[in-house]
């Protein structure tokens, strides 16, 4: 990073210019706090607006998963693509505020919002292997992503916190598309767990390994995840979500007998 870059993204966000080396130097920065407890409370609020709004065609997507835990019924896994039908997140998440700016800092440009999901991880809730995001297919929109994880339950290692690979930034791809990575090609990396109070967020590019384990906790652990990339790389959000859509639309959406898979 040239003294230049680093002095513009020092200054233009809400981010110390400490994180911003440590992200330049890593890939992924916490900054702890970031939300205050009322702020925090109004997005864990906006979540349960979601999570209770009916699941219908053509409005916010929701996706379940299979309990871990025997005989329990399935649990909510995932909601995506809310931002159009929510003011309160679409604010949050497209408003100038505190994720935008600070993408836009350590990203050294303005930046627009790729995708938004909220992972739950409810009890019985599974991990995530191994894997880069920028594996999964988002070469085809921009060559680089920063998403933005803001902890809305506490987030611990016995239910499923987020592991960061702790390790000089990596701008390649380690394995093959659309597969988690292999231990052999993780050999080379140690993760790190990274737990977080209601309030914190995490910023981690999209050549970041990271992974977490399952919820076997009777704590939910949700967790929202914001993607930005460059507004000099093109705005891509319709386009990604008319390709998910065709791949792996939301439950309310499918096919019955037709088998759908998430890949990484």
């Amino acid at each position: 990073m040239s003294q230049a870059l680093a002095t513009f993204q020092a200054m233009q966000g809400p981010l110390p210019a400490t994180g911003v080396a440590h992200y330049a130097r890593t890939g992924w920065l916490a900054a702890r706090g970031l939300f205050s407890p009322e702020e925090t409370a109004e997005i864990s609020r906006w979540t349960d607006e979601l999570t209770a709004a009916p699941e219908v065609p053509g409005r916010h997507w929701v996706y379940h998963e299979p309990s871990l835990i025997p005989g329990a019924a399935p649990v909510i896994q995932r909601i995506e693509n809310f931002c159009p039908f929510h003011a309160g997140f679409d604010r949050l998440v497209r408003g100038g505020g505190k994720l935008e700016s600070a993408c836009a800092q350590l990203m050294g440009g303005p930046v627009v919002l790729f995708k938004e999901k909220i992972n739950f991880k409810m009890p019985g809730g599974a991990g995530f292997e191994p894997h880069q995001d920028q594996q999964a297919g988002w070469s085809a929109y921009a060559p680089l992503f920063i998403t933005a994880l803001v902890c809305i339950d506490r987030a611990t290692e016995q239910n499923g916190c987020l592991k960061m690979a702790n390790v000089p930034r990596f701008a390649g791809l380690i394995g093959d598309e659309w597969k988690p990575l292999t231990p052999e090609q993780m050999a080379g990396f140690a993760l790190t767990s990274l737990p977080t109070q209601p309030g914190d967020a995490l910023f981690f590019d999209s050549y970041v390994p990271h992974a977490s384990d399952p919820n076997m906790t009777e704590e939910a652990r949700r967790i929202l995840y914001i993607t930005y990339n460059l507004a000099s790389d093109g705005d891509h959000r319709a386009r990604y979500y008319a390709d998910k859509h065709a791949s792996f639309p939301p439950d309310v959406e499918r096919i019955p007998g037709r088998d759908y898979r998430f890949k990484v």
